[in-house]
Protein backbone atom coordinates (compact mmCIF):
# COMPACT_ATOMS: atom_id res chain seq x y z
CA UNK A 1 0.00 0.00 0.00
CA UNK A 2 1.50 3.34 -0.98
CA UNK A 3 1.58 6.24 1.46
CA UNK A 4 -1.40 8.13 0.05
CA UNK A 5 -3.55 4.99 0.04
CA UNK A 6 -2.58 4.40 3.66
CA UNK A 7 -3.51 7.97 4.60
CA UNK A 8 -6.84 7.59 2.80
CA UNK A 9 -7.58 4.35 4.64
CA UNK A 10 -6.77 5.76 8.08
CA UNK A 11 -8.53 9.11 7.71
CA UNK A 12 -11.76 7.36 6.70
CA UNK A 13 -12.03 5.42 9.97
CA UNK A 14 -14.37 6.63 12.72
CA UNK A 15 -12.17 7.42 15.72
CA UNK A 16 -12.85 10.54 17.81
CA UNK A 17 -11.22 10.92 21.22
CA UNK A 18 -12.39 8.16 23.50
CA UNK A 19 -13.64 6.03 20.59
CA UNK A 20 -10.38 5.07 18.89
CA UNK A 21 -10.99 1.31 18.83
CA UNK A 22 -11.56 0.93 15.09
CA UNK A 23 -8.44 2.94 14.28
CA UNK A 24 -6.40 0.89 16.75
CA UNK A 25 -7.65 -2.36 15.22
CA UNK A 26 -6.77 -1.25 11.69
CA UNK A 27 -3.28 -0.10 12.69
CA UNK A 28 -2.64 -3.32 14.62
CA UNK A 29 -3.51 -5.39 11.54
CA UNK A 30 -1.24 -3.30 9.32
CA UNK A 31 1.64 -3.46 11.82
CA UNK A 32 1.35 -7.17 12.65
CA UNK A 33 3.77 -8.49 9.98
CA UNK A 34 6.55 -6.22 11.29
CA UNK A 35 5.96 -6.31 15.07
CA UNK A 36 7.51 -8.48 17.75
CA UNK A 37 4.73 -7.68 20.21
CA UNK A 38 1.44 -5.78 20.05
CA UNK A 39 -0.34 -4.67 23.21
CA UNK A 40 -2.86 -2.10 24.41
CA UNK A 41 -2.92 -0.44 27.81
CA UNK A 42 -5.95 0.33 29.96
CA UNK A 43 -6.56 3.73 28.39
CA UNK A 44 -6.44 2.29 24.87
CA UNK A 45 -2.98 3.25 23.61
CA UNK A 46 -1.74 0.80 20.97
CA UNK A 47 1.89 -0.22 21.56
CA UNK A 48 3.89 -1.90 18.80
CA UNK A 49 7.17 -3.28 20.17
CA UNK A 50 10.12 -3.94 17.87
CA UNK A 51 12.73 -5.49 20.14
CA UNK A 52 16.31 -4.27 20.16
CA UNK A 53 19.38 -4.20 22.40
CA UNK A 54 19.78 -0.43 22.58
CA UNK A 55 18.09 2.30 24.61
CA UNK A 56 14.29 2.49 24.65
CA UNK A 57 12.98 4.84 21.97
CA UNK A 58 9.28 5.76 22.05
CA UNK A 59 7.77 7.11 18.82
CA UNK A 60 4.32 8.54 19.47
CA UNK A 61 1.53 9.54 17.09
CA UNK A 62 -1.99 10.12 18.31
CA UNK A 63 -4.79 8.29 16.50
CA UNK A 64 -7.81 10.17 17.89
CA UNK A 65 -9.62 13.02 16.17
CA UNK A 66 -11.84 15.90 17.17
CA UNK A 67 -15.61 15.37 17.17
CA UNK A 68 -19.06 16.76 17.98
CA UNK A 69 -21.06 15.20 20.82
CA UNK A 70 -24.87 15.37 20.98
CA UNK A 71 -26.02 17.18 24.12
CA UNK A 72 -29.68 18.01 23.48
CA UNK A 73 -32.46 17.25 21.00
CA UNK A 74 -34.84 20.06 20.01
CA UNK A 75 -38.58 19.48 19.45
CA UNK A 76 -38.07 19.82 15.68
CA UNK A 77 -35.36 17.12 15.59
CA UNK A 78 -32.37 19.46 15.47
CA UNK A 79 -29.40 18.38 17.57
CA UNK A 80 -27.43 20.65 19.86
CA UNK A 81 -23.85 19.58 20.45
CA UNK A 82 -20.67 20.12 22.38
CA UNK A 83 -17.10 19.76 21.22
CA UNK A 84 -14.60 16.95 21.59
CA UNK A 85 -11.23 18.67 21.29
CA UNK A 86 -10.37 21.91 19.54
CA UNK A 87 -13.46 22.88 17.54
CA UNK A 88 -14.47 26.39 16.51
CA UNK A 89 -17.77 27.47 14.96
CA UNK A 90 -16.05 29.21 12.05
CA UNK A 91 -14.19 26.03 11.01
CA UNK A 92 -17.15 23.63 11.08
CA UNK A 93 -20.05 25.64 9.65
CA UNK A 94 -21.81 23.60 6.90
CA UNK A 95 -19.49 20.62 7.44
CA UNK A 96 -20.96 17.24 6.44
CA UNK A 97 -20.93 14.83 9.38
CA UNK A 98 -21.64 11.20 10.20
CA UNK A 99 -22.20 9.12 13.31
CA UNK A 100 -20.70 5.73 14.04
CA UNK A 101 -24.01 4.02 13.20
CA UNK A 102 -24.02 5.53 9.70
CA UNK A 103 -26.46 8.41 10.25
CA UNK A 104 -25.32 11.45 8.26
CA UNK A 105 -26.07 15.14 8.54
CA UNK A 106 -24.57 18.60 8.42
CA UNK A 107 -23.61 21.44 10.74
CA UNK A 108 -25.95 24.39 10.26
CA UNK A 109 -26.41 27.89 11.66
CA UNK A 110 -29.41 28.62 13.88
CA UNK A 111 -31.03 31.99 13.22
CA UNK A 112 -29.09 34.99 11.98
CA UNK A 113 -25.91 34.93 14.00
CA UNK A 114 -23.27 37.50 13.00
CA UNK A 115 -20.46 35.87 11.02
CA UNK A 116 -17.70 37.52 13.05
CA UNK A 117 -19.28 36.49 16.36
CA UNK A 118 -20.34 32.93 15.53
CA UNK A 119 -20.12 30.46 18.43
CA UNK A 120 -20.99 26.79 18.86
CA UNK A 121 -24.24 27.87 20.53
CA UNK A 122 -25.29 29.29 17.15
CA UNK A 123 -24.93 25.92 15.45
CA UNK A 124 -26.88 22.67 15.34
CA UNK A 125 -26.74 19.32 13.58
CA UNK A 126 -29.36 18.59 10.94
CA UNK A 127 -29.76 14.82 10.45
CA UNK A 128 -33.04 15.06 8.54
CA UNK A 129 -35.25 14.33 11.54
CA UNK A 130 -38.64 16.07 11.71
CA UNK A 131 -39.22 15.68 15.43
CA UNK A 132 -37.46 14.87 18.69
CA UNK A 133 -38.91 11.37 18.59
CA UNK A 134 -37.55 10.74 15.11
CA UNK A 135 -34.13 12.08 16.12
CA UNK A 136 -34.14 9.78 19.17
CA UNK A 137 -34.74 6.81 16.87
CA UNK A 138 -31.63 7.76 14.86
CA UNK A 139 -29.02 8.79 17.45
CA UNK A 140 -28.63 9.04 21.21
CA UNK A 141 -27.47 11.72 23.59
CA UNK A 142 -23.72 11.32 23.92
CA UNK A 143 -23.23 10.00 20.38
CA UNK A 144 -20.30 11.59 18.58
CA UNK A 145 -20.22 12.84 15.01
CA UNK A 146 -17.16 13.21 12.78
CA UNK A 147 -16.55 14.75 9.36
CA UNK A 148 -17.67 12.61 6.46
CA UNK A 149 -15.44 14.10 3.75
CA UNK A 150 -12.84 11.80 2.16
CA UNK A 151 -9.20 12.15 1.18
CA UNK A 152 -8.26 13.38 -2.28
CA UNK A 153 -5.20 14.69 -4.09
CA UNK A 154 -4.55 17.96 -5.89
CA UNK A 155 -1.16 17.52 -7.53
CA UNK A 156 1.20 16.58 -4.71
CA UNK A 157 -1.16 17.91 -2.05
CA UNK A 158 -3.48 15.71 -0.04
CA UNK A 159 -6.77 17.29 1.06
CA UNK A 160 -8.55 15.34 3.76
CA UNK A 161 -10.22 15.44 7.15
CA UNK A 162 -8.20 14.22 10.11
CA UNK A 163 -4.72 14.58 8.74
CA UNK A 164 -4.35 15.59 12.39
CA UNK A 165 -3.14 13.05 13.13
CA UNK A 166 -3.77 10.00 10.97
CA UNK A 167 -1.07 11.23 8.58
CA UNK A 168 1.50 10.70 11.36
CA UNK A 169 0.07 7.25 12.09
CA UNK A 170 0.72 6.48 8.42
CA UNK A 171 4.27 7.82 8.77
CA UNK A 172 5.03 5.51 11.71
CA UNK A 173 3.56 2.51 9.88
CA UNK A 174 5.75 3.20 6.84
CA UNK A 175 8.83 3.58 9.06
CA UNK A 176 8.04 0.26 10.73
CA UNK A 177 7.47 -1.41 7.35
CA UNK A 178 10.74 -0.16 5.87
CA UNK A 179 12.89 -0.76 8.96
CA UNK A 180 16.02 -2.82 8.30
CA UNK A 181 18.22 -2.23 11.33
CA UNK A 182 17.83 -0.35 14.60
CA UNK A 183 20.12 0.93 17.31
CA UNK A 184 17.14 1.12 19.69
CA UNK A 185 14.59 -0.97 21.52
CA UNK A 186 11.60 0.50 19.66
CA UNK A 187 8.11 1.30 20.85
CA UNK A 188 5.75 2.62 18.19
CA UNK A 189 2.90 4.08 20.25
CA UNK A 190 -0.41 5.16 18.74
CA UNK A 191 -1.93 7.24 21.50
CA UNK A 192 -5.50 8.08 22.49
CA UNK A 193 -7.21 11.27 23.63
CA UNK A 194 -4.46 13.66 22.57
CA UNK A 195 -7.10 16.17 21.48
CA UNK A 196 -8.44 16.27 25.05
CA UNK A 197 -5.15 17.14 26.70
CA UNK A 198 -2.44 14.61 25.73
CA UNK A 199 -4.02 12.01 28.00
CA UNK A 200 -2.92 8.80 26.34
CA UNK A 201 0.72 9.76 25.91
CA UNK A 202 1.00 10.50 29.62
CA UNK A 203 0.09 6.95 30.68
CA UNK A 204 2.00 5.34 27.79
CA UNK A 205 5.23 7.16 28.62
CA UNK A 206 4.92 6.27 32.30
CA UNK A 207 4.41 2.59 31.43
CA UNK A 208 7.18 2.32 28.85
CA UNK A 209 9.67 4.56 30.69
CA UNK A 210 11.65 5.40 27.52
CA UNK A 211 15.19 6.72 27.41
CA UNK A 212 14.21 9.11 24.65
CA UNK A 213 11.08 9.89 22.65
CA UNK A 214 9.90 11.49 19.42
CA UNK A 215 6.39 12.84 19.00
CA UNK A 216 5.15 12.77 15.41
CA UNK A 217 2.26 15.10 14.65
CA UNK A 218 1.11 17.79 12.27
CA UNK A 219 2.16 21.39 12.77
CA UNK A 220 0.49 24.56 11.60
CA UNK A 221 1.45 25.73 8.10
CA UNK A 222 0.58 29.42 7.98
CA UNK A 223 1.57 29.99 4.36
CA UNK A 224 -1.84 30.72 2.88
CA UNK A 225 -3.57 33.99 2.04
CA UNK A 226 -4.37 36.00 5.16
CA UNK A 227 -2.82 33.50 7.57
CA UNK A 228 -1.65 34.55 11.03
CA UNK A 229 2.09 34.41 11.60
CA UNK A 230 1.90 31.75 14.29
CA UNK A 231 4.49 29.28 13.02
CA UNK A 232 7.49 28.82 10.78
CA UNK A 233 6.56 25.70 8.77
CA UNK A 234 5.42 25.80 5.14
CA UNK A 235 3.98 23.18 2.82
CA UNK A 236 6.66 21.61 0.65
CA UNK A 237 9.45 22.75 2.99
CA UNK A 238 10.24 19.23 4.13
CA UNK A 239 10.09 17.42 7.46
CA UNK A 240 9.51 19.96 10.23
CA UNK A 241 12.03 19.51 13.05
CA UNK A 242 10.24 20.60 16.19
CA UNK A 243 12.02 23.32 18.17
CA UNK A 244 9.09 24.37 20.35
CA UNK A 245 5.36 24.87 20.67
CA UNK A 246 3.21 25.84 23.62
CA UNK A 247 3.59 22.38 25.21
CA UNK A 248 7.33 21.70 24.90
CA UNK A 249 10.80 23.02 24.21
CA UNK A 250 12.43 20.06 22.50
CA UNK A 251 15.74 18.73 23.74
CA UNK A 252 18.48 20.64 21.88
CA UNK A 253 20.53 17.48 21.30
CA UNK A 254 17.69 15.91 19.34
CA UNK A 255 17.04 19.09 17.37
CA UNK A 256 20.72 19.13 16.41
CA UNK A 257 20.80 15.41 15.55
CA UNK A 258 17.82 15.73 13.24
CA UNK A 259 19.30 18.80 11.58
CA UNK A 260 22.63 17.04 10.97
CA UNK A 261 20.92 13.92 9.63
CA UNK A 262 18.86 15.97 7.20
CA UNK A 263 22.01 17.61 5.86
CA UNK A 264 24.02 14.37 5.70
CA UNK A 265 21.26 12.35 3.99
CA UNK A 266 20.01 15.19 1.77
CA UNK A 267 16.55 15.02 3.33
CA UNK A 268 14.54 18.18 2.89
CA UNK A 269 13.80 19.66 6.32
CA UNK A 270 12.80 22.89 8.05
CA UNK A 271 12.59 24.20 11.59
CA UNK A 272 9.23 24.00 13.36
CA UNK A 273 8.83 26.96 15.71
CA UNK A 274 5.19 27.24 16.75
CA UNK A 275 3.66 29.78 19.11
CA UNK A 276 0.49 27.78 19.78
CA UNK A 277 -0.74 24.20 19.98
CA UNK A 278 1.02 21.16 21.37
CA UNK A 279 1.80 17.51 20.81
CA UNK A 280 2.27 14.36 22.87
CA UNK A 281 5.81 15.60 23.50
CA UNK A 282 4.31 17.99 26.04
CA UNK A 283 3.62 15.22 28.56
CA UNK A 284 6.21 12.67 27.47
CA UNK A 285 9.16 14.94 28.28
CA UNK A 286 7.84 15.40 31.84
CA UNK A 287 7.29 11.70 32.56
CA UNK A 288 8.96 10.21 35.65
CA UNK A 289 12.40 11.88 35.97
CA UNK A 290 12.12 13.45 32.52
CA UNK A 291 12.59 12.07 29.01
CA UNK A 292 14.85 13.45 26.29
CA UNK A 293 12.15 14.34 23.76
CA UNK A 294 12.02 15.72 20.26
CA UNK A 295 9.46 16.06 17.52
CA UNK A 296 9.08 15.59 13.79
CA UNK A 297 6.05 17.29 12.26
CA UNK A 298 4.15 17.32 8.99
CA UNK A 299 3.14 20.89 7.99
CA UNK A 300 -0.63 21.10 7.65
CA UNK A 301 -3.06 23.85 6.75
CA UNK A 302 -6.52 24.07 8.32
CA UNK A 303 -5.87 21.11 10.64
CA UNK A 304 -9.24 20.82 12.43
CA UNK A 305 -11.43 21.47 9.40
CA UNK A 306 -13.00 18.93 7.00
CA UNK A 307 -10.42 19.92 4.36
CA UNK A 308 -6.98 20.01 5.93
CA UNK A 309 -4.06 20.14 3.49
CA UNK A 310 -0.58 18.59 3.53
CA UNK A 311 2.14 18.00 0.96
CA UNK A 312 3.11 14.41 0.18
CA UNK A 313 6.76 15.39 -0.21
CA UNK A 314 6.78 16.52 3.42
CA UNK A 315 5.19 13.24 4.48
CA UNK A 316 7.87 11.24 2.66
CA UNK A 317 10.61 13.43 4.15
CA UNK A 318 9.29 12.67 7.64
CA UNK A 319 9.43 8.94 6.89
CA UNK A 320 13.00 9.32 5.63
CA UNK A 321 14.34 11.33 8.56
CA UNK A 322 12.77 9.07 11.19
CA UNK A 323 14.11 5.97 9.44
CA UNK A 324 17.56 7.53 9.25
CA UNK A 325 17.48 8.44 12.94
CA UNK A 326 16.53 4.92 13.98
CA UNK A 327 19.07 3.17 11.76
CA UNK A 328 21.97 5.66 12.06
CA UNK A 329 25.05 4.10 13.65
Amino acid sequence: MDTFELISKLTAIFGPSGREGAVSQAIAQLAAPYADEITSDTLGNLIIHKKGEGPKLMLAAHMDSIGLVVTYMEEDGSLRFGKIGGVTAKEIRNAPIRFENGVIGAVKVHGKAAEDKLTLDDLYLDIGAGSREEAQSMVRLGDIAVYTTVAGKAGNRVISPYLDNRVSCAVLLKVLEQLKTSRYDLYFVFTVQEELGLRGAKTAAYGIDPDLAIAVDVTGAYDYLGAPKAGSAVLGGGAAIKVMDSSVICHPELVEQFSLLANQRNIKAQMDVLTRGGTDAGVIHQSRRGVKTGGISIPCRFAHTPTSVADMSDVEACIDILSAFIENK
